[in-house]
């Protein structure tokens, strides 16, 4: 490992997005690392269907959804003092292909298990799965944590 690693985490505004990134701002803390978070944006698939076309940017602009989405879950978790360096990247496209990306040299990357859309039953999300199957580096999937007995697992 580097004398600074580098600790990707995938932010989206989910509660297990925020469990994430506590702990990989805990993690980098105690391993002297830096935390990069990301969250992607992309247009959702039901624009352009029956001839509606992409609203303007005045209308929608999911990037800057997504950067303030970024922008809160962090001062929101890590505060006014997380004690490790965090920057903060918006990425095109969609949320594995980004994290993939950012994930090149870092030391570890860090995602929740769940993010806001699929089924609440399944055990991890399509992203974190596919995450763990193809990143370039190690990978953490941390579960939301629902409750008392859910800390103590």
């Amino acid at each position: 490992m580097s004398a600074n690693p580098r600790i990707v985490v995938g932010v989206d505004g989910s509660p297990a997005s925020e469990q994430a990134l506590r702990w990989a701002i805990d993690y980098a803390r105690a391993v002297g690392g830096t935390v990069h978070a990301i969250a992607a944006w992309e247009y959702p698939a039901f624009y352009g269907w029956a001839g509606a076309g992409v609203p303007t940017v005045e209308a929608f602009n999911p990037e800057e959804l997504a950067g303030k989405t970024l922008s809160e879950t962090v001062a929101k978790v890590a505060g006014d003092d997380a004690g490790v360096r965090i920057t903060e990247s918006v990425m095109p496209g969609n949320a594995a292909q980004a994290l993939l990306e950012a994930a090149k040299g870092a030391a570890l990357l860090v995602v929740g298990s769940r993010g806001l859309g699929g089924f609440s039953g399944v055990l991890l999300g399509s992203v974190s799965r596919h995450l763990t199957e193809h990143a370039p580096c190690p990978v953490v999937v941390v579960r939301e944590a629902h409750g008392a007995a859910d800390q103590s697992e």
